[in-house]
């Protein structure tokens, strides 16, 4: 996967709410299928999809134990779609400086307003 397919991976993702909602659980530790479900008014199969999707976009992974192959968080992708963010935010950032500089300089000098005379 290209980092450009990656993100849309990622986003695409974090576009449902309860795939969010399965991530802020995994948060909280590792968890099996079953215990991912009981928050959630979906069947098993239907969570199952939805963690098929945010292991497919690296979110989350597989991990193998004896008898149960709880799902684990994963940081990375979320590592490249925060520092994505960041660049946009980075650029409004800048702009709101700019922006609060040139106020700031319109109230210490105000123009001068040329009156029409009659």
């Amino acid at each position: 996967m290209t980092p450009s397919q990656r993100l849309d991976a990622t986003f695409a993702a974090l576009a449902d709410p309860t795939r969010r909602a399965i991530l802020a659980r995994l948060a909280l530790g590792n968890a099996s299928v079953a215990e991912l479900t009981q928050p959630f008014a979906m069947s098993q199969p239907a969570i199952s999809k939805h963690l098929k999707v945010l292991e497919h976009a690296g979110l989350i992974s597989t991990a193998q134990d004896a008898q149960r192959r709880p799902r684990k968080i994963e940081g990375v992708r979320l590592g490249e779609a925060t520092a994505w963010l960041e660049e946009y935010r980075q650029f409004w950032e800048r702009r709101y400086s700019a922006l609060d500089e040139l106020l700031d300089e319109l109230q210490a000098n105000p123009p001068k307003s040329k009156r029409k005379r009659h």
